[in-house]
């Protein structure tokens, strides 16, 4: 079980950071876009940096 959760939170975080590395230049490119959409950027930075540290928690119980 904790297997299978460390390799679904190591799928999110790669799948995640593709989309950010994406999503943020795309947005910076748009006129005005920081200031539509800085909420989204934030949320996911957020969210990356949860599963970081997640990830690096799992890691520690799975090897």
């Amino acid at each position: 079980m904790l297997l299978l959760t460390f390799q679904a939170s190591l799928l999110a975080l790669i799948a995640l950071s593709f989309l950010l590395i994406i999503a943020v230049p795309v947005v910076f490119a748009l006129p005005n876009g920081w200031n539509e959409n800085k909420n989204y950027i934030l949320t996911g930075s957020a969210i990356w940096i949860s599963l970081v540290l997640l990830v690096g928690t799992l890691n520690y119980f799975v090897i």
